[in-house]
């Protein structure tokens, strides 16, 4: 385990939000045991200075009518994605950096989240400065009010709607299955 001073109260928040979400099937629940595990075994797990891998916040953003996904075009992966990335040190919950991060790529106020996650996702990435780690991501959705318009961000090459009939072709199957997963909720 690394060095005690580096310990966040946000680690037994993270563990305190998996512990609590009834996953959808067993693939989540293996998923969220080794969350659970990985968050419980490093003391800085859910910042990117933990090499064996970090916990990060997404969040697909529905409009308001659950038939519409906004969607960011990521830089450096050139496809189409939802809005999330890195919590930060002042986040008070991985809840509220999945928000902020979908409040800061989307440019709309007034979100409103879902605090149960909808999905959990483990994939490799390569974070800024070169360095490759694994991304341990804890997924929600967030619903935009009504009239929203989305501005595009710095972090991003294009913000978009897509009806859910009407995807980009490019979605890997971990988008598309969190998107399911969203619109399913009800």
């Amino acid at each position: 385990m690394a060095a005690q001073e580096k310990y966040h109260p946000l680690m037994d928040q993270a563990s305190r939000t998996l512990n609590r979400w009834s996953a959808p099937d067993a693939q989540q629940r293996l998923l969220r045991s080794e969350f659970i595990r990985h968050i419980s075994g490093h003391t800085d797990s859910v910042f990117r200075s933990c090499t064996d891998g970090h916990v990060t916040a997404s969040a697909i953003v529905l409009d308001h009518t659950g038939r519409r996904v906004l969607m960011t075009k990521h830089p450096r992966l050139g496809r189409w994605i939802q809005m999330g990335g890195h919590i930060e040190p002042d986040d008070p919950t991985v809840e509220a950096a999945a928000l902020r991060e979908a409040t800061e790529e989307s440019g709309i106020p007034g979100l409103v989240l879902d605090p149960d996650p909808v999905d959990l996702d483990i994939h490799a990435f390569e974070c800024p400065k070169g360095t490759p780690n694994r991304h341990l991501d804890v997924r929600f959705r967030v619903f935009a009010p009504v009239g929203a318009v989305a501005q595009r961000s710095d972090e991003s090459l294009a913000v978009d709607w897509f009806d859910v009939g009407a995807l980009p072709i490019e979605l890997d199957a971990s988008t598309l299955r969190l998107i399911a997963r969203a619109i399913a909720r009800g």
